[in-house]
């Protein structure tokens, strides 16, 4: 999950959401995880509409009544920092792996979602681009008022 309003923790994933924060205050951004490291992510505004969609499905539609895989993007941390770059010219990055690497290599890069697409419809709204500008958008204003 990935989302403006939460600050990293240190977590495998929480490079996605520092990278932002990096980038806005200009500052030279050192991954943990190599730069072709695919992850699944999705965007928090996302996983909020899954869970409507599902609870305004019809109930007939629902055919799992224990838990749906969902997903969204998968990208690396190459990938991010590219679609930070259009907006952030300057922006730089590094890459030095730590233990999280091996955290990360024990994931898988995607998530089969096919039963949630074929069963009630689920499509995630943001690829990486949209996110991105999203982020960046209003991450600026959150800070100031955090």
């Amino acid at each position: 999950m990935i989302g403006y309003k939460s600050l990293p923790g240190g977590g495998t994933t929480d490079y996605a959401v520092d990278i932002y924060h990096k980038a806005i205050a200009g500052e030279h951004f050192v991954s943990f995880l190599r730069e072709d490291s695919y992850l699944p992510m999705m965007y928090m505004p996302d996983a909020i509409k899954a869970t409507l969609d599902l609870m305004h499905a019809p109930k007939e539609q629902v055919k799992i009544r224990s838990s749906y895989n969902l997903s969204a993007i998968s990208f690396s941390p190459k990938e991010i920092y590219e679609s930070i770059k259009i907006h952030h010219p300057d922006f730089r990055i590094s890459y030095e792996p730590d233990f999280r690497q091996a955290i990360a290599d024990s994931w898988p890069d995607s998530i089969d979602d096919t039963r949630a697409r074929e069963d009630w419809g689920w499509k995630h709204e943001y690829d990486l681009k949209k996110m991105t500008e999203d982020i960046l958008r209003n991450l600026p204003a959150y800070l100031v008022n955090f």
